[in-house]
């Protein structure tokens, strides 16, 4: 199934210059895996306030559908060219393709924008803190090795993000009311380590930018029937400025661009280190709710996000 393995006739010296390339490959992503996987939490992290906006006026299955159709559009013109030069590989590893666009395509963000309807969203961010050990776990029975220092790090971090969502009080965490959004939230969360873990079985011979054109086109072919039905059950929304702009964000950075920088990353230092700073998207919430909103930050906040960044600094190391 490997690329290196594929009866290629066309002689390229991957063959022989794979054992000096890793190399090449792995010094940067010393740094830039990191930093990949930093600017896609941070893009993210902003996609939580906007979904929770668009959902009071479209549909979480049509705001799933408008974000991967803006998703395409953007990623098209970079990408086309690529994506027919690679056609041959895609064929081959159609299975990867459309598994991969059903995970973080089709399922993943519907789950959430559906799971916001109905619980709150402190839950739902508590079960997204989850998230970087569900990766670890599902790159763990792939392949991917765990270190001590690696858990060690995700054990500091998990502890300052649930900290910092229970605002330190261990009644709030007892006294939470989980509802049916809950399961929703988990299935989304596995969707997403799933996804991520899969990312690492990506053809050498499949580019970063024909993967993701690849895989968004095919998830939006499949999220298209479930969009088809909610048109018909619960109508269409009107374009607005409230509207538009939400969804440019949402399509062209949450999707074309901070998809591309998760995979790459990925690509660069694994699923379970990608995971752990991902981590980080509390912090980032925080600071755009100060910034935005002007909402304060208490000393247990600053404590939290210090106990965060220094997880994510200890679990990211190589």
């Amino acid at each position: 199934m490997t690329p290196t393995t594929t009866p290629a006739p066309t002689t390229e010296p991957t063959a022989p210059s794979t054992p000096t390339a890793t190399p090449s490959i792995s010094r940067p992503g010393l740094w830039l895996g990191p930093l990949l996987a930093l600017a896609a939490t941070a893009i993210w992290s902003g996609n939580f306030v906007v979904a929770r906006h668009l959902g009071d006026v479209i549909p979480p299955v049509q705001t799933s559908f408008w974000r991967w159709v803006i998703a395409l559009l953007a990623v098209a013109p970079f990408a086309a060219r690529g994506l027919l030069r690679d056609w041959p590989a895609i064929r081959r590893h159609a299975g990867l393709i459309v598994v991969s666009a059903l995970l973080g395509v089709t399922l993943f963000n519907t789950l959430i924008y559906i799971a916001g309807q109905s619980t709150s969203a402190t839950n739902l961010a508590l079960i997204a803190a989850a998230s970087p050990a569900v990766i670890a776990a599902f790159a763990f029975f792939d392949g991917e090795r765990m270190t001590i220092v690696r858990a060690t790090g995700m054990i500091i971090a998990f502890a300052g993000v649930v900290t910092l969502i229970s605002k330190g009080s261990i009644t709030a965490l007892l006294s939470m009311d989980f509802r049916a959004g809950d399961l929703w939230m988990l299935a989304a969360m596995a969707t997403f380590a799933a996804y991520s873990a899969l990312l690492k079985r990506k053809p050498s011979t499949i580019s970063g930018p024909s993967f993701l054109l690849a895989t968004f086109a095919a998830g939006t072919v499949m999220l298209a029937p479930v969009y088809v039905v909610s048109l018909t059950v619960q109508g269409a929304f009107t374009p607005s400025g409230a509207t538009v702009g939400p969804l440019l964000y949402i399509g062209v950075a949450s999707s074309a661009i901070a998809f591309y920088t998760w995979n790459k990353a990925v690509s660069l230092i694994g699923a379970t280190r990608a995971g752990i700073v991902y981590y980080l998207q509390p912090v980032f919430v925080a600071c755009v709710a100060y910034v935005a909103i002007g909402e304060h930050i208490t000393l247990i906040q600053i404590l939290c996000m210090g106990a965060i960044i220094t997880g994510v600094a200890v679990g990211a190391k190589r």
